[in-house]
Order: C-alpha cells, then structure tokens, then sequence
C-alpha cells in the first residue's frame, strides 16, 4: 500500500502542470520498478531568460519525485537552426549556459549534484551517432523532417538543410542519453511525434515525451530572446524589471495570454506552495494564496489589480534574480558574457542603427508601434471634426487618443493578424531586432522622414517602402485602401 501511495505521488509531481504526455501508460510500469530517467534540452542560442524558470521548477518536481535529470547543452542544434549560433561562438555560449542554468537551479533550491550536464557535441560526433544520422536519413522523408522543425527550427524563405537534420538528432539524444522520457514544451510535439515513428525503425524503443504548456510572454505571445520586451533577461537590473513589468499585457479581469499571471502559476506557485499579492489596506491589505485558481477567479472578478499584481510579482521574480545577478557581478563572469554575446561591430541586416543616441540613421525599428484595441469612441467635445478614442495597449488603463479625419477623406484602420493581442509589437520586415528611440526628438522628425514611405500595397498590405508592417503573427492589411498612405 506504501509503495503504491509512493508510486501515486510520484506521479503526481511528475506530471502535474503538463500539457500533455504521450506514452503515459508507459510510466506507471516504470515507477513500479525504478525511478524515471529524464532529460531535458536546451539549444545554446540567445540568452536564457526568466520563462527558463519554467522548465527549471519542472526539473524541481522531477528531482523530488527521485527521477534520474540529465540537462543537455544542445551546441550543435544551436549551429543547425539557422546558424542561430555562430560556430566560433557555440563554445563560449555554452559555458554561459552552464554558469546560469546551474545558478537559476540554485536559486530555486534545487541540488545541483543530483543533476546531469552532458553537451551534445560530447557524443554527437562520435562514429557510431554520425552513422546513426545516416540511417535515420535513409529512412525519414523531407515532408516528415521539415514538418516535424515547424514549430522549433527558424523558419525562412530559403530553407537550409541543417534545419531538416535538426529533429533527427534530438531524436537520437534519447537513445544516446539512454533515457526513459523527453521533457519540452508543446512546440516540441512534432518532434517528439517523430522520434516515436522513427527510432523504432534504427531498433530503438519509444521514449514518453512530457509536455509543459507554452507560457504567454509579457506582450501576451510567445516569449522569445529575439524580441527584447516580451521578455526578461537574466541579468536585468531592478530598474529593468519594473519597466518591463510595468509595460506587459495584464488588462484587467483578462485572464488570457496573460504572461504576469501565467509565471505565477508555473513558476512562483510550484516554487514556493503560495502566492502573497501585497496590497493597500485601503484596497482590502495584503492576501495569501494557496491555490492558484483561487488567485486567477480574484483576478478575473477584478478584485485583484494588474498593478498590484504586477508589483507582487516584482518582488518575487527579484528574489529570485538576485542571486543570479551576484554570481555574474564577478569579472570572471562578466568576461564570459561579454566574450559569449558581443556588442555587434558592423550593422547587421535589419539591426537598428538608429538605437544610440550617437547614430541618427533613420530605420523603421526607431519606432515603437503597438497593436491596439478601441475600446470606445466619442466626438470631441469641442470640436466637430475629431474624435476621442479609448484604446487598449495591454496596458494597466486605456489610453485616451484624439484623432480626426478631412473632408472627402476615406480612413480605415490597419488590422492586425487574427489572435494578436493589444500591445503586441509591430515591426517592418527585416527591420524586427532593432530597439525603439526612447523619445522621438520633435526636431529630428524620425516619423515625419518615416511617414512618407508609409503607403497601403496593391494586395492591401501595410508597408514602408515595400516591407511589410508585421507582428510576430503575420502582416497588417487595411480591408480596401488600396494605395492609400498610412498615418
């Protein structure tokens, strides 16, 4: 009865918060007999942020439940994805991820001697795997290869090969890494669908695959470390945090793609078993969560607010960062980082110039333009020819806009792709990594010299001088203004 109760909790902290596990059935068997093998991968490309928080509590809960954790520095998938990793810079990069994985399980409390750090280059070279990768291509099809990288590998208008090599190798980590079960996000599915339809045919076994569901970044979509606000670095400083907090979607009562509230309930309450959202007396005084449905029903009632939230969640987070932050204050460290992610000495395709104060190149990315939703509109009181819009950024209150229209003059507004989210960014084709002017300076007129190759496409596509306005989820289109201006 013990051993059955034991098995039961174990399970329990193994799969709870998931999305979804294939090859489930396969893991009571396993636990009746012996702890879980696991391991989960990371590719070496841009910086871990704090979403990383997420997978490292899973590890947590795999760790308490006696499972075996293997942590795998992927350096070579880093290469495969599009070069995301220049091939000089893999080995540096990796070291950075070593130093700050190890230092966000520490401060989470999780004993780092029970873990095991392997990087793919340590046995992806070797004979036997290399020819392993020629029979796994032998057998697999370019429709299964491309099909199975569309949710993780950089997707371009000229593919390159590397980026169908890609799934076949993290299909063969689990053989080589000798492991029971893969744990990725939901993005990970087709991958993980392939290595179930392909190893067999090498005469490897199934592996079960866990599932964390994809967590909303602070713009309300995927949070990624190629766009700079949607996420939260590492290494930011306090000042950093608040910002960016206070700028991320969290419209009142909208418990949907809200990033705040999701690193609540996959990060802070695992973590720590509750939640303390600190508040005014005059608001009702601080209040300690035990569930997190419970807070989430608050928040949607509207009996808790974004700012408190937001603050709550601050504290939090920074709690966590700063001991991280102490351990990268050492020159050692600071090296590395600088080695690992150097300042770029030439302008790179679509990077913004533009972004220092020294550099008056007028680019696109200078601009910070958002997704917004009108949530009412009303003529203005003194004047017959404007109107006074609320509208929704993502932020804590609606903006009040005025706006107006000339005589024998049609205006339509650009719409965003379907699903986009108020506050989202919106950027010109090729122009998406730059960071936005702080303040746009009246004299230097960066929209005005903007503006003018602001105009509508044949096929109604919003464009400045033949790129696309985008978001993250396709194009801006306008419904008929064909050749119109945009302003």
């Amino acid at each position: 009865m013990d051993d059955n109760k034991n098995v039961e909790e174990k399970v329990s902290l193994i799969t709870r918060n998931l999305q979804e596990i294939l090859g489930e059935d396969r893991l009571r068997p396993i636990l009746e007999e012996r702890d879980l093998v696991i391991y989960w991968g990371t590719a070496t490309t841009g910086k871990p942020h704090v979403a990383y928080f997420v997978p490292m509590s899973k590890i947590a809960d795999f760790l308490k439940a006696g499972s075996e954790v293997t942590i795998l520095f992927a350096d070579l998938h880093a290469y495969l994805d599009n070069m995301k990793a220049p091939w000089e810079l893999l080995e540096l990069r990796t070291q950075y991820y070593e130093h700050v994985i190890k230092a966000m399980l520490e401060s989470i409390g999780v004993p780092i001697e029970k873990l095991k750090f392997v990087r793919g280059t340590d046995y992806q070279l070797s004979r036997k795997y290399t020819l392993d990768v020629y029979k796994l291509s032998s057998v697999v099809t370019q429709h299964d290869a491309k099909k199975a990288g569309a949710e993780v590998v950089k997707q371009v208008e000229h593919p390159l090969l590397s980026g169908l090599l890609y799934p076949g190798l993290q299909a063969l980590d689990e053989e080589y890494l000798k492991v029971d079960a893969q744990f990725g996000g939901i993005d990970q599915r087709k991958i993980f669908t392939f290595a179930e339809k392909y190893l067999p045919a090498l005469g490897y076994a199934k592996r079960i695959h866990l599932m964390n569901p994809m967590v909303p970044g602070l713009t309300g979509g995927k949070m990624s470390s190629s766009e700079e606000e949607s996420k939260i670095d590492l290494l930011d400083k306090k000042e950093d945090v608040k910002k960016k907090l206070k700028r991320a979607f969290c419209e009142p009562g909208n418990v949907e793609n809200n990033g705040v509230l999701s690193f609540v309930k996959h990060v802070l309450f695992p973590l720590h078993g509750e939640f303390v959202v600190m508040r005014d007396e005059k608001w009702g005084g601080s209040k300690t969560y035990i569930e997190y449905d419970e807070l989430e029903k608050d928040f949607s009632d509207q009996s808790v607010h974004p700012g408190d939230l937001k603050s709550s969640v601050e504290i939090a987070l920074n709690k966590l960062l700063d001991p991280i932050r102490k351990k990268f204050q050492t020159p050692e460290m600071q090296k590395l980082t600088r080695a690992a992610y150097p300042e770029p000495t030439k302008q790179q395709k679509g990077a913004s110039k533009g972004s220092t104060a020294e550099n008056d190149e007028i680019v696109p990315s200078r601009l910070d333009i958002r997704v917004g939703r009108i949530v009412s509109v009303e003529r203005h009181p003194d004047a017959d020819s404007l109107y006074v819009e609320k509208v929704d950024l993502g932020e804590a209150q609606p903006r009040t806009v005025v706006s107006g229209e000339g005589e024998k003059r049609k205006v339509e507004p650009l719409n965003p792709p379907g699903g986009s989210a108020p506050g989202e960014r919106v950027f010109v084709e090729g122009y998406e990594n730059g960071t936005a002017d702080d303040e746009l300076k009246p004299k230097k007129k960066v929209f005005e010299k903007l503006q003018v190759d602001f105009k509508i496409s044949d096929d109604c596509t919003a464009q400045w001088q033949q790129k696309n306005f985008m978001t993250k989820l396709g194009t801006i289109t306008c419904k008929s203004l064909k050749g119109g201006n945009i302003s």
